[in-house]
């Protein structure tokens, strides 16, 4: 099975980590058009970074480099994206896990904090969580939404970091 992934192109890399993207955007849309869970800043956050991640496999996927460079900067920045997202997903898993007395009191809504504060303010204030980030809306299995999407983001570090091993081994054909 190994050999058999040694052997994949930044392309097949690319499609792979493109495609659970695809697939990680589906769920969060069903979720909040069919289900009704309206997403808090940081499940917005978390969209970033899958669109991020899918923005730079998309390149990747076309431009197919060959050689060394290519492949690094196409593993590296699409695994920044993804190690990104991990970032947002476990603080907002910790945000869920505080006691009630511990949780970050609520804060104006994201739209109207991106329309009044400068940008870095409001990625601090996201990062600092608020009420409705710590809202548990959905379980499954015994896990959270943000939980799976962690788990989500963690898979997908497969592909850019297949990409990666590839080309740091020089197996490219």
């Amino acid at each position: 099975m190994f050999a058999a992934l040694r052997r994949l192109s930044v392309r097949q890399w690319s499609l792979a980590g493109l495609a659970f993207c695809v697939l990680m955007m589906l769920v969060a849309l069903g979720l909040e058009h069919i289900g009704g869970l309206e997403p808090c800043p940081l499940c917005i956050f978390q969209r970033i970074a899958v669109l991020s991640a899918a923005a730079v496999f998309i390149v990747a996927a076309i431009h197919n480099p060959q050689g060394r460079l290519g492949p690094v900067i196409y593993g590296g920045l699409s695994l920044a994206a993804v190690l990104g997202g991990i970032g947002v997903a476990a603080r907002h898993v910790w945000l869920q896990s505080l006691p009630p007395d511990q949780v970050p009191s609520c804060g104006p809504g994201l739209g109207y904090m991106v329309d009044v504060l400068p940008m870095q303010d409001v990625v601090a204030m996201v990062l600092s969580g608020s009420g409705e980030c710590a809202e548990i809306d959905f379980l499954l299995l015994g896990i959270s939404l943000p939980g799976w999407t962690l788990i989500g983001f963690i898979v997908l570090a497969l592909a850019p970091l297949g990409i990666l091993y590839r080309s740091v081994r020089g197996l490219w054909p």
